[in-house]
């Protein structure tokens, strides 16, 4: 017995189709053009997971800079004090430290500058 595979394909069309909604024009119509765009945008939202890591990182960082510097003291001497004194603070309490709970921050900057010097 033949095996057809159009219950197969009518699945991964409507599929797809339904990915496309609210795409314009043909993008939401027309299985080819919506197979495309279904293809970009996902693959354009894995790339924008990994950036979206590496945006916060990035703004983590220049939050705690801002910090440190108000206490004449650099980001990398700062980091680096912290870890010879032993203190496992990752980047993003840090920088909410830094923004919202100046005591505690200016606390962690007292302990990075003593193992420094």
């Amino acid at each position: 017995m033949r095996i057809k595979k159009g219950v197969n394909a009518k699945r991964r069309h409507k599929k797809t189709l339904k990915l496309a909604k609210g795409y314009y024009g043909a993008k939401s119509k027309l299985y080819r053009s919506a197979n495309e765009a279904v293809m970009r945008a996902l693959r354009s939202s894995y790339v924008g997971r990994k950036e979206k890591k590496r945006n916060f990182r990035r703004l983590w960082i220049t939050r705690i800079n801002a910090g440190t510097r108000i206490y004449d003291l650099s980001y990398s001497k700062f980091m680096f004090g912290l870890k010879q004194a032993g203190v496992e603070i990752d980047r993003k309490i840090l920088a909410d430290l830094a923004m919202n709970d100046a005591d505690a921050f200016k606390d962690l900057v007292d302990i990075a500058k003593k193992k420094l010097s």
